[in-house]
């Protein structure tokens, strides 16, 4: 099992409002697998009028903040462990750069799918980039590998993942199509304009990390 006691607090504690434009028009009940300290929840809970919001986190400290903000907060390893209590669905599930932290997030995907989301229920992940130029470059020119203690290469992430691989990850028969969208592209920034400049040709060397949403359609 992964440890993530030399995590800092800051690691856990950011609400991930990114996702606002994925967002189902009702949240309704809301699971998020790795909550952290609960930011995201509380957010969801209090703009976005969800009415449960559930976590799932593996680390103790930030779980138990998690539970001033979440309706229902469970420290507990997924991949190892179903929900306690009875089965439950909900209308709203959010992986947000964690499935890379999983031995096999395709199995945990296939059971969130399976047995936890709602029909007509909304998945919502994202993922980091490994075809970011901070990784290819130094792997392409200078043979290094480095793994850190957060961003793209920490060293707590199992699996990595590009554009197409994270599409595939949700390719699953209870789900329907995939969106997929990169950060950072909207208005003006240097980035931005590199990748109007080339005509989109780089932007997945520019693009830090993935949203994707898909919906279950039966």
């Amino acid at each position: 099992m992964q440890t993530y006691s030399d995590k800092s607090g800051d690691y856990f504690a950011h609400a991930r409002k990114e996702i606002t434009p994925l967002l189902p028009k009702n949240c309704g009940r809301v699971l998020e697998i790795g909550c952290g300290s609960g930011a995201t929840l509380g957010w969801l809970r209090r703009d976005h009028q969800a009415l449960h919001t559930m976590g799932i986190e593996i680390a103790d400290a930030a779980a138990g903040q998690a539970r001033l903000l979440a309706d229902e907060v469970f420290c507990l390893d997924f991949e190892r462990h179903d929900l306690p209590g009875v089965a439950q669905k909900f209308d709203l599930i959010l992986c947000l750069d964690v499935l890379e932290h999983m031995v096999d997030p395709w199995r945990v995907v296939d059971r969130l799918a399976t047995h936890y989301l709602e029909t007509g229920g909304t998945l919502i992940v994202s993922l980091p980039n490994v075809r970011h130029y901070s990784v290819v470059l130094p792997l392409l020119f200078g043979g290094r590998w480095d793994y850190e203690d957060a961003g793209l290469l920490d060293r707590t992430h199992l699996r990595f993942f590009t554009k197409t691989s994270a599409r595939a990850l949700l390719s699953h028969p209870l789900l329907g199509s995939v969106t997929c969208t990169a950060t950072g592209f909207d208005g003006w920034s240097a980035k931005g304009a590199l990748n109007l400049m080339t005509l989109g040709l780089f932007q997945e060397l520019v693009s830090y990390q993935y949203f994707l949403s898909t919906c279950k359609v039966r």
